[in-house]
């Protein structure tokens, strides 16, 4: 089969490997009708997340089951299915708890010996703690397939963001990023009841999504200016609940800044750089909670699966821009370039 290699920084390929067999009776074969590139793929693409030469990349797609071990229950050839960024058992105390991303037996697609996404079959480990079913129909239509590929992680990341930073009915919110996880955080806090969404970015385009989002606010300035701009905006005050979804030490600060007393931070920016941009003594003064981490989307999709089928929410527009899978290096450049905010992946 194809699939998209990494074998230096700027370097992708689209190559010939071998075909993803069923390797353990747990496991099945997802034939990947849509998959996407992820900001957080940039890293390894510009070299500051080491990969190993030739290693797969991708973590996010949706497909078709082609084969399924023995041991596998809840899954036939021909089920549609949409895969979560990381795999996992769905037996541990950590699975139990929602927190598939701790799983002692998981693993991220695309890390060193796994099929990555980006590829035109995936090898699934624990495909019943780890795959989610969906109608056969949605297969059928090409919005809505998009819009639940969003599922697989930056939507369900935007969740995990907006339950951070403690979202409630009627609350204002401030989201730092206009990137697709930021996007999605927005749609997240509408979904969830806010009052006041104030979007900071300053790509038009992006800014315009998060309008239609549910953004009743634009903030375009950084650092400072931004701080100074939501102050205003909240009467002095700040955010009840803020969702950090960049990663860097400056977008750290912002959020402390612009979070109200008592309120909340959201993280879910990969973090990146040694500082954090936290000042736990201001923390601590201003009452300022830090909730986030890697998001457990699995725990999420179920909840998250109807409203996207009925239409509650629409996470397809952060995809602007498609390729096939032999484009997959072409839609990186288009992304770090910022020419693309997410690029969809039709193998």
């Amino acid at each position: 089969m194809r699939a998209t290699t990494i074998h230096a920084p700027f370097d992708m390929r689209v190559e010939d490997v071998p075909d993803p067999v069923i390797q353990d009776p747990a496991d099945v074969v997802v034939r990947v009708l849509r998959a996407c590139i992820c900001g957080s793929d940039l890293w390894a693409y510009r070299g500051v997340a080491a990969r190993q030469p030739g290693q797969r990349i991708g973590h996010e797609f949706l497909g078709i089951v082609e084969a399924a071990g023995p041991d596998v229950s809840g899954f036939a050839a021909g089920d549609l299915v949409v895969a979560p960024f990381v795999w996992s058992d769905g037996t541990c105390a950590y699975c139990s708890e929602g927190l598939q991303t701790s799983c002692p037996r998981g693993g991220f697609w695309g890390s060193a010996g796994s099929d990555g996404g980006q590829g035109e079959a995936v090898r699934v480990p624990f495909a019943d703690g780890t795959l989610v079913k969906l109608p056969a129909e949605a297969a059928s239509d090409d919005r809505l397939l998009t819009g639940l590929l969003a599922l697989s992680d930056v939507m369900g990341t935007g969740h995990h963001a907006a339950l951070g930073a403690g979202v409630r009915k009627g609350s204002t919110v401030a989201v730092v990023g206009d990137g697709a996880v930021g996007l999605c955080g927005v749609l997240a806090a509408k979904r969830l009841g806010a009052e006041r969404i104030i979007a900071l970015g300053r790509h038009t385009v992006r800014t315009d999504i998060a309008r239609a989002f549910g953004a009743t606010d634009v903030v375009a300035e950084r650092g400072e200016a931004a701080e100074a701009a939501v102050r205003e905006l909240t009467g002095g005050q700040g955010a009840h609940a803020v969702i950090e979804a960049v990663g860097t030490e400056q977008s750290m600060r912002t959020a402390v800044a612009i979070t109200r007393d008592g309120g909340s931070i959201g993280y879910v920016g990969v973090p990146h750089g040694s500082g954090t941009g936290l000042d736990l003594s201001v923390m601590f003064d201003r009452n300022i909670a830090l909730r986030g981490g890697v998001a457990p989307v699995r725990a999420y999709i179920p909840e998250l699966l109807p409203d996207v089928l009925d239409g509650t929410i629409d996470p397809s527009p952060v995809f602007d821009a498609t390729v096939d899978l032999e484009g997959v290096p072409a839609g990186y450049k288009a992304m770090d370039d910022r020419t693309a905010l997410k690029v969809l992946v039709k193998p």
